[in-house]
């Protein structure tokens, strides 16, 4: 009877994952529900719910090459032209490079994801509902992950259950079923959650994906610059169309200056 208990675990890790699922979906509902009006995202805020605190970095650091007051080398350093920041995001980016002007890009775009103004940027993002708070651990994202490592534990539970010794006259098909309705379970929750509120967001709230679905079907109606930098915060360095840009962002360590 080996294989029963076995089946209880089944029933727990299916059980419990499916319940916290279904709790997050209906956090994501109420939330949404009380995120009323209109927002129009900024390029900041689009790169951040599209790809977090990195995203807004790298937005950054292609914004300023793109206006030649920052070189990024296709050697993996950024070297400071304009010492002046704009906003607070480029001051955070040329303080990540330093006193000398000049710094591999991976850690500073390590320490500018890092710095207050993100921080501040996400703080205001959660509290108009349209990101998730850092760490809640109660995404549909998250949620989902649950469920499909519910789903891989069912089934090596049951492979485990079929591998050992049943009592007599338990067919062996008879415990596969059983184990199929935890199985049955979780992959029901994954389809739903996949119709109801795919695509799932580290990042963005629902309200927070419909404004960036919004974003993005309108950003070829703004100036070419602004189309481009749309892209980038959605889509990250491999929506970069410069051959040189993304060289510099493909290096991870430090190289020779260039």
């Amino acid at each position: 009877m080996f294989w029963v208990i076995l089946l209880l675990l089944a029933w727990v890790a299916a059980g419990t994952a499916c319940t916290l699922l279904c709790l997050a979906a209906v956090h994501a509902a109420g939330t949404d529900a009380d995120t009323g009006g209109t927002h129009d995202l900024t390029l900041y805020e689009a790169a951040f719910l599209s790809g977090g605190p990195a995203r807004v970095a790298d937005l950054t650091l292609v914004s300023m090459a793109r206006q030649r007051r920052l070189l990024l080398a296709h050697t993996g350093w950024a070297t400071v032209v304009d010492p002046r920041g704009r906003d607070e995001m480029e001051r955070s980016v040329i303080g990540a490079i330093g006193p000398e002007g000049q710094s591999p890009i991976a850690p500073v775009r390590a320490a500018a994801a890092a710095t207050e103004a993100v921080r501040g940027l996400a703080d205001r993002l959660v509290r108009a509902g349209l990101a998730v708070p850092a760490g809640a651990g109660t995404t549909v994202a998250a949620g989902v992950r649950r469920v499909r490592f519910a789903a891989l534990a069912v089934v090596a539970l049951g492979v485990t259950a079929l591998l050992l010794p049943v009592e007599p006259g338990m067919p062996r098909h008879l415990v596969a079923f059983w184990f199929a309705l935890p199985l049955a379970l979780t992959l029901s929750c994954l389809a739903l959650a996949r119709i109801e509120a795919h695509p799932y967001s580290h990042w963005a709230s629902p309200a927070g994906q419909r404004l960036l679905g919004r974003l993005a079907r309108h950003s070829g109606d703004a100036a070419d610059d602004r189309a481009y930098l749309t892209t980038v915060a959605v889509r990250g360095v491999g929506a970069v169309g410069e051959p040189e840009l993304r060289a510099a962002f493909a290096r991870r360590g430090p190289a020779r200056r260039g």
